[in-house]
């Protein structure tokens, strides 16, 4: 806990100037009186409020971020390179410099065999050494001790030497898998599958940037492109750097990334006083010209995964598929909670709409600025 409040206090402020600086747009909603005449609010309570606000953004910020590393999976593979030989290489995210308290539980009778090599990868720990046992793999359990106190997963993989399979997500609920003697041929699709699609729905910067493209187009047939474009184009980035024909570091990419967010919630909040400007008009061009940033990061965190060898075209394609499975739910349920309010009789207040591109842009700021930081 007291980590936790020397995290918020340096963030607090090193941000909150530019926070405030963003946020004196709060105020223009409308004036001090024209807000107390719509909602009967003494000024000295508007201040309030706007302090509220910058607090709010700033620990949704925080949250959001803690989070995300907390949920970095880790990847454990089993090579069997002769009956009774295995090599093991263990993954282990890294939570504020420390890799999260799990490891890997082998049956009885698994011995180590020569030394453990370590190296720091990314945000993570990997660890590679041998085992030995006179009892074969298929049929044993293999447990991720300290899963169930985490919000993270763990992606199992065991290639038999008689060339099967197997590989399954572990989490919390479920830490422990048997080798199966008849692996599903499908399990590396399901797995990645699901992979993608928690991804895409713990992505607070992309779900955040999807969602400012729906706040600024409106037509339907303008959506469909803007969103299709989005698709092309991380997709096309995903593929190329996940097979490394082009490498960009991932904390610039980061950083761009939460920049695209803030360019278009400017965007949104300007076109009261000018004319349409360039994601109104053409929000295609410039959902596919981020989607090929955004592209970058799925990779990014696909690299954190860990693809199996052999298989990187199906885990590929369906972690991708579960990246658009996942867009997909998150587009159809703001197009239905969009119906809904206009359909709830409430008289809102004119500068109302203003009020949530504000936050979507504060935060984004707030993520430039400590992804800025993070790579100086």
């Amino acid at each position: 806990m007291r980590k936790s409040l020397l995290i918020y206090s340096t963030c607090k402020k090193r941000h909150f100037g530019v926070l405030k600086y963003w946020s004196n747009g709060i105020k223009g909603l409308l004036s001090l009186d024209q807000l107390s005449n719509h909602l009967t609010i003494q000024p000295f309570k508007i201040k309030i409020l706007e302090i509220i606000f910058l607090k709010a953004i700033l620990l949704l910020s925080l949250t959001t971020q803690l989070i995300a590393h907390e949920v970095r999976p880790g990847y454990l593979e089993i090579i069997e390179q002769q009956p009774g030989i295995y090599a093991v290489a263990w993954k282990v995210p890294l939570r504020n410099g420390r890799p999260l308290d799990i490891e890997p539980v082998f049956p009885k009778g698994f011995r180590l065999v020569g030394e453990v090599t370590q190296q720091k990868s990314g945000g993570a720990i990997v660890e590679r050494w041998k085992m030995t046992s006179g009892k074969l793999l298929v049929g044993q359990t293999v447990r991720i001790d300290g899963l169930q106190k985490t919000l993270t997963d763990v992606l199992v993989r065991i290639s038999l030497a008689d060339g099967r399979i197997v590989t399954e997500r572990l989490t919390a609920k479920s830490p422990s898998l048997v080798a199966s003697e008849t692996p599903s041929t499908w399990s590396v699709a399901v797995t990645y599958t699901e992979l993608g699609i928690e991804h895409i729905l713990l992505g607070i910067d992309h779900l955040l940037f999807v969602l400012a493209l729906l706040l600024i187009v409106h037509d339907r047939w303008k959506l469909i492109k803007t969103i299709t474009a989005f698709t092309i184009a991380h997709s096309i980035t995903l593929a190329i750097a996940t097979l490394d024909l082009i490498y960009l570091p991932g904390p610039p990419v980061e950083a761009v990334i939460a920049l695209s967010i803030v360019f278009v919630a400017a965007e949104i909040l300007n076109r009261q006083h000018r004319e349409p400007g360039l994601t109104e008009r053409y929000p295609w061009i410039v959902a596919f010209s981020f989607g090929l940033l955004h592209g970058f990061g799925f990779a990014g965190a696909l690299s954190d995964i860990g693809l199996p060898r052999g298989e990187i075209p199906m885990a590929l394609l369906t972690f991708n598929i579960g990246v658009e499975l996942g867009q997909l739910l998150f587009v159809a349920l703001v197009l239905v909670v969009q119906q809904i309010l206009k359909k709830v009789p409430i008289s809102w207040p004119e500068w109302s709409w203003k009020v949530l591109p504000y936050a979507i842009g504060s935060i984004a700021v707030f993520w430039v600025i400590e992804r800025v930081i993070g790579f100086l």
